[in-house]
């Protein structure tokens, strides 16, 4: 009972902790888009509007700022975007296709997930992207990527392979 005790005591205390702060070395660098997912999968499909292979990411002054820069791809050309993107709190927000607020989650040295929310003035898509440091992932990253995206209420079927469609360059 004591050992119990200890345990739920133990998983209070760091619900209560605040948020890890974001190291520029996880974020800052050049990434390649492996994966994405949406609520509205439209949003995401090859000519969709959410549809974006991020290319670098650049924290500024303690990540209080994210510069971001991505492609989209209108009639098989790649397009080259920037954008940045401020923080509030543990949310940043920046203009594009809408509103986006988001969050970067470091899940391993070489991978990152994005959860976004984007809100064109008719509605709110739940997007997320996974990105990697290099060409490939692990299947314990895709597996973790898979249970933000079920945390999220995003269903798995609605997942597209970015890797098969980034010819951009780099």
């Amino acid at each position: 009972m004591k050992t119990v005790f200890l345990t739920l005591l133990g998983l209070v205390c760091a619900a209560q902790e605040p948020p890890t702060e974001l190291e520029p070395s996880q974020i800052t660098g050049d990434w390649r888009s492996i994966l994405t997912a949406a609520d509205n999968k439209e949003k995401i499909e090859q000519g969709g509007p959410l549809r974006v292979y991020i290319h670098r990411l650049e924290c500024t002054d303690k990540c209080s700022s994210v510069a971001i820069k991505f492609y989209i791809k209108f009639q098989d050309a790649c397009l080259l975007l920037n954008a940045v993107a401020e923080r509030d709190g543990e949310v940043y927000h920046t203009g594009y296709m809408g509103a986006n607020f988001f969050e970067l989650i470091p899940m391993s040295d070489n991978t990152l997930a994005i959860y976004s929310e984007n809100v064109d003035g008719v509605k709110t898509t739940k997007v997320t992207q996974l990105l990697a440091k290099g060409d490939g992932v692990t299947q314990e990253e895709i597996q973790q990527y898979e249970e933000l995206n079920k945390e999220r209420g995003i269903p798995t079927e609605n997942t597209e392979d970015l890797t098969e469609t980034d010819d951009c360059p780099q």
